[in-house]
Protein backbone atom coordinates (compact mmCIF):
# COMPACT_ATOMS: atom_id res chain seq x y z
CA UNK A 1 0.00 0.00 0.00
CA UNK A 2 1.24 3.34 -0.80
CA UNK A 3 -0.03 6.85 1.30
CA UNK A 4 1.23 10.21 -0.35
CA UNK A 5 0.78 13.29 2.48
CA UNK A 6 -0.33 16.75 0.57
CA UNK A 7 -1.18 20.02 2.11
CA UNK A 8 -0.72 23.39 2.90
CA UNK A 9 2.94 24.45 3.60
CA UNK A 10 3.81 23.97 7.32
CA UNK A 11 0.81 21.89 7.94
CA UNK A 12 3.13 19.42 9.71
CA UNK A 13 2.81 17.08 6.97
CA UNK A 14 6.74 16.17 7.26
CA UNK A 15 6.27 16.39 11.31
CA UNK A 16 3.23 13.63 10.28
CA UNK A 17 5.79 11.75 7.91
CA UNK A 18 8.66 11.33 11.07
CA UNK A 19 5.80 10.57 13.56
CA UNK A 20 5.00 7.69 11.69
CA UNK A 21 8.16 6.19 10.22
CA UNK A 22 10.21 7.17 13.17
CA UNK A 23 12.78 9.24 10.08
CA UNK A 24 14.46 12.42 11.06
CA UNK A 25 13.25 14.11 7.12
CA UNK A 26 13.93 17.92 7.82
CA UNK A 27 11.48 20.45 9.17
CA UNK A 28 11.27 23.72 8.10
CA UNK A 29 9.07 26.79 8.82
CA UNK A 30 8.84 28.08 5.18
CA UNK A 31 7.03 27.57 2.39
CA UNK A 32 8.55 25.35 -0.37
CA UNK A 33 6.80 24.07 -2.93
CA UNK A 34 9.75 22.38 -5.04
CA UNK A 35 11.31 20.08 -2.49
CA UNK A 36 11.59 16.51 -3.58
CA UNK A 37 9.41 14.19 -1.48
CA UNK A 38 9.94 12.31 1.71
CA UNK A 39 9.93 8.52 1.01
CA UNK A 40 9.84 5.88 3.90
CA UNK A 41 8.81 2.23 4.23
CA UNK A 42 7.28 0.58 7.28
CA UNK A 43 6.30 -2.84 8.36
CA UNK A 44 2.51 -3.52 9.05
CA UNK A 45 3.31 -5.43 12.29
CA UNK A 46 0.65 -8.68 12.98
CA UNK A 47 0.32 -10.12 16.10
CA UNK A 48 -0.94 -13.13 13.77
CA UNK A 49 1.95 -13.09 11.69
CA UNK A 50 3.83 -13.43 15.25
CA UNK A 51 1.61 -15.91 15.73
CA UNK A 52 1.96 -18.09 12.65
CA UNK A 53 5.62 -17.52 12.67
CA UNK A 54 5.18 -19.44 16.05
CA UNK A 55 3.17 -22.22 14.45
CA UNK A 56 5.48 -22.73 11.34
CA UNK A 57 8.80 -21.41 12.90
CA UNK A 58 9.99 -20.54 9.10
CA UNK A 59 13.19 -18.89 7.88
CA UNK A 60 12.00 -15.70 6.80
CA UNK A 61 8.79 -13.84 8.73
CA UNK A 62 7.49 -10.76 5.94
CA UNK A 63 4.99 -8.15 7.17
CA UNK A 64 2.95 -6.54 5.02
CA UNK A 65 4.40 -2.87 4.27
CA UNK A 66 3.14 0.97 3.58
CA UNK A 67 5.14 2.99 1.69
CA UNK A 68 4.71 6.75 2.56
CA UNK A 69 5.65 9.52 0.48
CA UNK A 70 5.60 13.18 2.06
CA UNK A 71 4.89 15.50 -0.98
CA UNK A 72 6.04 19.12 -0.90
CA UNK A 73 3.15 22.08 0.23
CA UNK A 74 0.70 22.90 -2.05
CA UNK A 75 0.50 26.54 -1.81
CA UNK A 76 -2.55 28.36 -3.38
CA UNK A 77 -2.98 28.32 -7.02
CA UNK A 78 -0.68 25.53 -7.40
CA UNK A 79 -2.99 23.28 -9.34
CA UNK A 80 -3.12 26.04 -12.13
CA UNK A 81 0.32 25.05 -12.40
CA UNK A 82 2.63 21.56 -11.99
CA UNK A 83 2.95 21.11 -8.82
CA UNK A 84 3.04 17.44 -9.12
CA UNK A 85 5.46 17.05 -12.13
CA UNK A 86 8.47 15.31 -13.05
CA UNK A 87 9.67 12.95 -9.54
CA UNK A 88 6.54 14.20 -7.95
CA UNK A 89 4.12 13.38 -10.73
CA UNK A 90 5.47 9.97 -10.85
CA UNK A 91 5.56 9.23 -7.73
CA UNK A 92 2.27 9.97 -7.06
CA UNK A 93 0.36 8.34 -9.78
CA UNK A 94 1.23 5.32 -8.21
CA UNK A 95 -0.11 6.11 -4.46
CA UNK A 96 -3.73 4.24 -3.45
CA UNK A 97 -4.33 6.47 -1.86
CA UNK A 98 -3.77 10.51 -0.77
CA UNK A 99 -3.54 12.05 3.21
CA UNK A 100 -4.73 15.62 3.39
CA UNK A 101 -2.91 17.01 6.67
CA UNK A 102 -4.40 19.94 8.03
CA UNK A 103 -2.62 22.05 10.71
CA UNK A 104 -5.05 22.45 13.92
CA UNK A 105 -2.92 24.61 15.78
CA UNK A 106 -1.38 28.50 16.04
CA UNK A 107 1.55 29.26 13.61
CA UNK A 108 3.64 32.16 14.02
CA UNK A 109 4.13 32.43 9.90
CA UNK A 110 0.44 31.12 9.01
CA UNK A 111 -1.52 32.71 12.01
CA UNK A 112 -3.80 30.93 13.78
CA UNK A 113 -5.44 27.55 12.06
CA UNK A 114 -8.32 27.47 9.78
CA UNK A 115 -8.89 23.40 9.07
CA UNK A 116 -12.21 23.74 6.96
CA UNK A 117 -11.15 26.30 5.12
CA UNK A 118 -7.89 24.45 4.63
CA UNK A 119 -9.47 21.47 3.68
CA UNK A 120 -11.96 22.64 1.18
CA UNK A 121 -8.77 25.03 -0.48
CA UNK A 122 -6.75 21.88 -1.22
CA UNK A 123 -10.06 19.82 -2.21
CA UNK A 124 -10.30 22.82 -5.08
CA UNK A 125 -6.95 22.71 -5.75
CA UNK A 126 -7.16 18.88 -6.83
CA UNK A 127 -10.24 19.81 -8.59
CA UNK A 128 -8.44 22.29 -10.88
CA UNK A 129 -5.27 20.43 -11.52
CA UNK A 130 -7.49 17.55 -12.68
CA UNK A 131 -9.71 20.42 -14.58
CA UNK A 132 -6.45 20.97 -16.54
CA UNK A 133 -5.57 17.61 -17.41
CA UNK A 134 -8.83 16.95 -18.88
CA UNK A 135 -8.55 20.13 -21.04
CA UNK A 136 -5.21 19.76 -22.12
CA UNK A 137 -5.98 16.07 -23.05
CA UNK A 138 -9.18 16.91 -24.80
CA UNK A 139 -7.48 20.11 -27.06
CA UNK A 140 -5.03 17.13 -27.99
CA UNK A 141 -8.01 15.16 -29.31
CA UNK A 142 -9.03 17.71 -31.27
CA UNK A 143 -6.14 18.33 -33.16
CA UNK A 144 -5.84 14.86 -34.17
CA UNK A 145 -9.68 15.12 -35.16
CA UNK A 146 -7.92 17.97 -37.41
CA UNK A 147 -5.52 15.86 -39.31
CA UNK A 148 -8.29 13.30 -40.12
CA UNK A 149 -7.87 11.12 -37.00
CA UNK A 150 -10.93 10.69 -35.78
CA UNK A 151 -11.24 7.24 -34.56
CA UNK A 152 -13.88 5.41 -32.54
CA UNK A 153 -11.08 4.77 -29.56
CA UNK A 154 -10.81 9.39 -30.02
CA UNK A 155 -14.41 9.77 -29.72
CA UNK A 156 -15.09 7.14 -26.52
CA UNK A 157 -12.03 9.17 -25.04
CA UNK A 158 -13.48 12.40 -25.98
CA UNK A 159 -17.20 11.42 -24.58
CA UNK A 160 -15.96 10.53 -21.08
CA UNK A 161 -13.60 13.33 -20.44
CA UNK A 162 -16.24 15.89 -21.55
CA UNK A 163 -18.69 13.68 -18.83
CA UNK A 164 -15.32 14.46 -16.48
CA UNK A 165 -15.14 18.08 -16.81
CA UNK A 166 -18.63 18.76 -16.59
CA UNK A 167 -18.61 17.02 -12.79
CA UNK A 168 -15.52 18.55 -11.79
CA UNK A 169 -16.72 22.23 -12.82
CA UNK A 170 -19.83 20.97 -10.55
CA UNK A 171 -17.07 21.52 -7.78
CA UNK A 172 -17.52 17.28 -7.80
CA UNK A 173 -14.38 14.81 -7.66
CA UNK A 174 -14.19 12.16 -9.91
CA UNK A 175 -13.90 9.50 -6.88
CA UNK A 176 -17.90 10.13 -6.61
CA UNK A 177 -18.89 9.71 -10.43
CA UNK A 178 -20.56 6.28 -11.52
CA UNK A 179 -18.32 5.42 -14.00
CA UNK A 180 -18.86 1.77 -16.04
CA UNK A 181 -15.82 -0.67 -16.51
CA UNK A 182 -15.23 0.74 -20.07
CA UNK A 183 -15.24 4.40 -18.87
CA UNK A 184 -12.58 3.35 -15.70
CA UNK A 185 -10.60 1.66 -18.51
CA UNK A 186 -10.28 4.71 -20.61
CA UNK A 187 -8.98 6.94 -17.52
CA UNK A 188 -6.84 4.49 -16.24
CA UNK A 189 -4.12 6.10 -17.42
CA UNK A 190 -4.89 9.68 -16.20
CA UNK A 191 -4.38 8.69 -12.41
CA UNK A 192 -6.52 11.86 -11.33
CA UNK A 193 -5.64 13.11 -8.38
CA UNK A 194 -9.80 13.28 -7.21
CA UNK A 195 -10.69 9.88 -8.10
CA UNK A 196 -7.88 8.94 -5.36
CA UNK A 197 -9.55 8.09 -2.09
CA UNK A 198 -8.51 11.13 0.42
CA UNK A 199 -8.02 10.70 3.79
CA UNK A 200 -7.48 14.12 6.61
CA UNK A 201 -5.30 13.76 9.02
CA UNK A 202 -6.19 16.35 11.46
CA UNK A 203 -2.85 17.67 12.91
CA UNK A 204 -3.62 19.29 16.48
CA UNK A 205 -1.50 20.95 19.42
CA UNK A 206 -0.95 18.61 21.97
CA UNK A 207 -3.04 20.95 24.35
CA UNK A 208 -6.22 20.93 22.29
CA UNK A 209 -6.03 17.13 21.06
CA UNK A 210 -8.38 14.68 21.54
CA UNK A 211 -11.19 17.56 21.90
CA UNK A 212 -12.07 18.01 18.48
CA UNK A 213 -15.18 15.86 18.06
CA UNK A 214 -16.96 18.28 16.07
CA UNK A 215 -14.42 19.76 14.01
CA UNK A 216 -13.84 16.10 13.13
CA UNK A 217 -18.03 15.31 12.59
CA UNK A 218 -18.23 18.48 10.28
CA UNK A 219 -14.62 17.12 8.08
CA UNK A 220 -16.07 13.59 7.83
CA UNK A 221 -19.29 14.78 6.15
CA UNK A 222 -16.30 15.04 3.04
CA UNK A 223 -13.03 12.77 4.41
CA UNK A 224 -12.97 10.15 6.42
CA UNK A 225 -11.06 11.97 9.45
CA UNK A 226 -8.41 11.00 12.60
CA UNK A 227 -6.63 13.07 14.55
CA UNK A 228 -2.83 13.07 15.25
CA UNK A 229 -0.49 15.63 18.09
CA UNK A 230 2.09 15.60 15.70
CA UNK A 231 4.49 17.14 17.27
CA UNK A 232 3.98 14.91 20.22
CA UNK A 233 4.06 11.78 18.48
CA UNK A 234 6.98 12.61 16.45
CA UNK A 235 8.94 12.72 19.86
CA UNK A 236 7.22 10.16 21.06
CA UNK A 237 8.23 7.88 18.35
CA UNK A 238 11.90 8.29 19.11
CA UNK A 239 11.52 7.62 22.27
CA UNK A 240 13.83 4.29 23.29
CA UNK A 241 12.47 4.28 26.61
CA UNK A 242 9.45 1.94 25.94
CA UNK A 243 8.00 2.49 29.54
CA UNK A 244 8.35 6.20 29.41
CA UNK A 245 6.64 6.33 26.25
CA UNK A 246 3.44 4.40 27.51
CA UNK A 247 3.64 6.89 30.18
CA UNK A 248 3.31 10.14 27.80
CA UNK A 249 0.58 7.96 25.49
CA UNK A 250 -1.68 7.48 28.49
CA UNK A 251 -1.45 11.08 29.75
CA UNK A 252 -2.36 11.78 26.56
CA UNK A 253 -5.14 9.07 26.40
CA UNK A 254 -3.07 7.48 23.22
CA UNK A 255 -3.83 4.13 23.52
CA UNK A 256 -1.22 3.16 20.74
CA UNK A 257 0.98 4.75 18.21
CA UNK A 258 0.53 6.63 15.44
CA UNK A 259 1.42 3.86 13.04
CA UNK A 260 -0.92 1.22 14.03
CA UNK A 261 -3.58 3.74 14.09
CA UNK A 262 -3.16 5.23 10.93
CA UNK A 263 -2.63 1.43 9.68
CA UNK A 264 -5.97 0.98 11.51
CA UNK A 265 -7.61 3.25 9.27
CA UNK A 266 -5.92 3.21 6.02
CA UNK A 267 -7.30 -0.56 5.93
CA UNK A 268 -10.89 0.25 7.26
CA UNK A 269 -11.51 2.98 4.98
CA UNK A 270 -9.73 2.04 1.87
CA UNK A 271 -11.65 -1.34 2.32
CA UNK A 272 -7.91 -3.27 2.55
CA UNK A 273 -7.61 -7.25 3.80
CA UNK A 274 -4.97 -9.68 4.51
CA UNK A 275 -4.00 -13.02 3.43
CA UNK A 276 -1.39 -14.93 4.23
CA UNK A 277 0.98 -17.43 2.67
CA UNK A 278 2.98 -20.21 5.00
CA UNK A 279 5.28 -22.71 5.33
CA UNK A 280 8.91 -23.35 6.84
CA UNK A 281 10.86 -21.35 4.45
CA UNK A 282 8.82 -18.02 4.80
CA UNK A 283 5.34 -16.77 6.23
CA UNK A 284 3.86 -13.66 4.79
CA UNK A 285 1.13 -11.46 4.60
CA UNK A 286 0.03 -9.80 1.93
CA UNK A 287 -2.42 -7.13 0.99
CA UNK A 288 -5.53 -6.93 -0.89
CA UNK A 289 -9.01 -4.89 -1.51
CA UNK A 290 -11.68 -6.27 0.28
CA UNK A 291 -13.55 -8.12 -2.53
CA UNK A 292 -10.34 -9.29 -4.96
CA UNK A 293 -10.80 -12.67 -6.22
CA UNK A 294 -8.08 -16.07 -5.28
CA UNK A 295 -6.86 -15.33 -8.73
CA UNK A 296 -6.46 -11.64 -8.06
CA UNK A 297 -4.59 -12.56 -5.25
CA UNK A 298 -2.50 -14.95 -6.88
CA UNK A 299 -1.32 -11.78 -9.00
CA UNK A 300 -0.09 -9.89 -5.84
CA UNK A 301 1.87 -12.37 -5.16
CA UNK A 302 3.95 -13.30 -8.65
CA UNK A 303 2.11 -12.66 -12.11
CA UNK A 304 3.28 -16.25 -13.20
CA UNK A 305 0.70 -17.21 -10.42
CA UNK A 306 -1.90 -15.32 -11.74
CA UNK A 307 -1.32 -16.19 -15.50
CA UNK A 308 -1.03 -20.39 -14.52
CA UNK A 309 -3.54 -20.76 -11.36
CA UNK A 310 -5.34 -23.63 -11.46
CA UNK A 311 -7.10 -23.46 -8.09
CA UNK A 312 -6.21 -22.30 -3.91
CA UNK A 313 -5.77 -24.34 -0.88
CA UNK A 314 -7.20 -22.44 1.45
CA UNK A 315 -8.19 -22.61 5.10
CA UNK A 316 -8.40 -19.89 7.44
CA UNK A 317 -6.00 -18.69 10.00
CA UNK A 318 -8.91 -18.69 13.11
CA UNK A 319 -9.73 -22.65 11.91
CA UNK A 320 -5.49 -23.32 11.83
CA UNK A 321 -5.73 -22.10 15.99
CA UNK A 322 -8.40 -23.94 17.02
CA UNK A 323 -7.63 -27.31 15.20
CA UNK A 324 -3.62 -27.06 16.23
CA UNK A 325 -2.03 -27.46 12.90
CA UNK A 326 -2.79 -27.80 8.95
CA UNK A 327 -3.33 -31.92 9.89
CA UNK A 328 -6.24 -31.02 12.23
CA UNK A 329 -7.45 -28.28 9.75
CA UNK A 330 -7.96 -31.25 7.16
CA UNK A 331 -8.99 -33.93 9.79
CA UNK A 332 -12.04 -31.40 10.93
CA UNK A 333 -12.57 -30.70 7.32
CA UNK A 334 -11.60 -27.33 7.09
CA UNK A 335 -9.39 -27.33 4.66
CA UNK A 336 -10.83 -26.17 1.07
CA UNK A 337 -9.84 -25.79 -2.95
CA UNK A 338 -11.54 -22.56 -4.34
CA UNK A 339 -11.18 -21.83 -7.85
CA UNK A 340 -10.20 -18.41 -9.62
CA UNK A 341 -13.81 -16.74 -8.82
CA UNK A 342 -13.32 -17.61 -4.99
CA UNK A 343 -13.51 -13.98 -2.95
CA UNK A 344 -10.93 -14.21 -0.84
CA UNK A 345 -11.72 -12.97 2.88
CA UNK A 346 -9.73 -11.54 5.51
CA UNK A 347 -7.11 -13.68 7.27
CA UNK A 348 -7.51 -16.82 4.92
CA UNK A 349 -4.06 -18.57 4.21
CA UNK A 350 -3.56 -19.54 0.50
CA UNK A 351 -1.33 -21.55 -1.84
CA UNK A 352 -1.72 -21.56 -4.94
CA UNK A 353 -1.65 -24.31 -7.44
CA UNK A 354 -0.31 -23.23 -10.97
CA UNK A 355 0.85 -24.23 -14.21
CA UNK A 356 2.90 -22.63 -16.76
Amino acid sequence: MKIGFIGLPNSGKTTIFNALTKSKAEITAYANTRGEPNLAVVEVIDERVIRLAEIYRPKKTTYAAIEFIDFAGLSEGSGKGDAFSGTAMGLIKGVDALALVIRNYPDDLMGMPSPLQDMDQIDLEMLVSDLAIVEKRLERIARFYQRGQKTEALQTEEKVLRKISAHLNGNQPVRTMELNGEEEKVIRGFQFLTKKPLMVILNSHESNFGRNEDLLDEIGKKHGAIEFAGHFEMELSRLEDKAEALMFMEDMGIERSARDRLTHFAYSLLGYISFFTVGADEVRAWTIRRGETAVEAAGVIHSDLSKGFIRAECFSYNDLLECGSEKGVREKGRFRLEGKNYVVKDLDILSIRFNL
